[in-house]
């Protein structure tokens, strides 16, 4: 039988101390982390019928016309856009969405309608946090770092955000919903409803992500490659829109704090004889130039930031 394209792994041996099913699954995420850094999960601990609420409760949210939708607009002190947002007309990523921080962030802006979403987002929001942990602490395992090291060097949780998106239906000449990228903080989680459309570049090709009802798709993000000096590998992945209909996922940012120093650690630098392949930047730093990619989008891809603007030159 061939292998899938996007391997996915049952973290329930993980909660069961299966000590043999936690090194099959190690395994198998050391491979797809060192190759691209993308898998899927199933039995990672989020209810199924909770994440499937959180999708139909979107869709009923992002139909409601924009005025209602705009009462949940964010407050201009967020250091990210909380609230209901749509991309500015002349970027090329077309959807629409609603950003939150932790539960109880001052910077959160909810929408009133319908009434249980808040409730529901909250409840995601705690339980990929969950995940997160979980994911963290077996990317760890995967790199050989000393016990609880991810843990202890991001142990702020403030910075987490979460994303619900709403992508609009492709017209006959444009089908682009986000653009190539990766993602720039640790690592990501992703659950998206049956339309699909998320890609994953493996070997140079495009590879599309299937839906499964209750299966989350984690992606390794450009924290994780700069402190492992590329030993896993930050996925570069994208949003395609279906024809005649819009898509609807959650996104997940499991982060870092933006004061954090960030550069390739030690274990995988001067223990083993290895150069750094990036220079150490505070994180904050990263964050604010990959926002102006959005503000000021580059006129070029190539004046585009990414996290190769750190890469060590020799």
């Amino acid at each position: 039988m061939a292998e899938p394209l996007i391997p996915t792994v049952d973290l329930s041996p993980f909660t069961k101390n299966d000590e043999d099913g936690k090194k099959k699954a190690m395994e198998v995420i050391t491979k797809a982390c060192s190759e691209y850094g993308f898998f899927q999960i199933v039995n990672h601990g989020v209810p199924i019928n909770l994440l499937q609420r959180a999708l139909d409760l979107s869709k009923v949210f992002f139909e409601y016309p924009s005025d209602e939708k705009l009462k949940s607009s964010p407050a201009s002190n967020a250091p990210l856009p909380a609230g209901y947002n749509t991309q500015p007309q002349q970027s090329p990523d077309k959807n629409e969405y609603l950003l939150m921080f932790p539960p109880g962030s001052t910077f959160n802006v909810f929408p009133q309608n319908p009434p249980d979403f808040k409730r529901v987002l909250e409840d995601v929001f705690s339980k990929l946090t969950e995940t997160g942990l979980l994911v963290e602490t077996i990317v760890n395992q995967c790199l050989g770092l000393p016990p609880n090291f991810l843990k202890e060097y991001n142990h702020d949780r403030s910075w987490d955000f979460m994303v619900a998106l709403r992508y609009f239906p492709a017209t006959e000449s444009e089908n682009n919903g986000l653009t190539e990228h990766e993602d720039s903080n640790c690592i990501s989680l992703v659950f998206q409803d049956e339309a699909g459309g998320l890609e994953v570049s493996k070997d140079g090709e495009w590879i599309p992500v299937i839906p499964a009802k209750g299966t989350l798709v984690v992606n390794i993000s450009d924290v994780i490659q700069v402190l492992s000096n590329n030993k896993f590998k930050s996925a570069t992945h994208r949003v395609v829109r279906p024809k005649g209909r819009s898509r609807y996922s959650f996104a997940f940012f499991y982060n870092l704090q933006g004061d954090k120093w960030v550069e390739p650690l030690p274990h995988f630098t001067k223990d083993i004889g290895e150069s750094p392949k990036y220079r150490g930047f505070q994180y904050s730093e990263y964050l604010q130039l990959r926002l102006r990619n959005k503000t000021h989008p580059p006129t070029t891809p190539e004046d585009e930031i990414r996290i190769t603007h750190y890469t060590i030159t020799s």
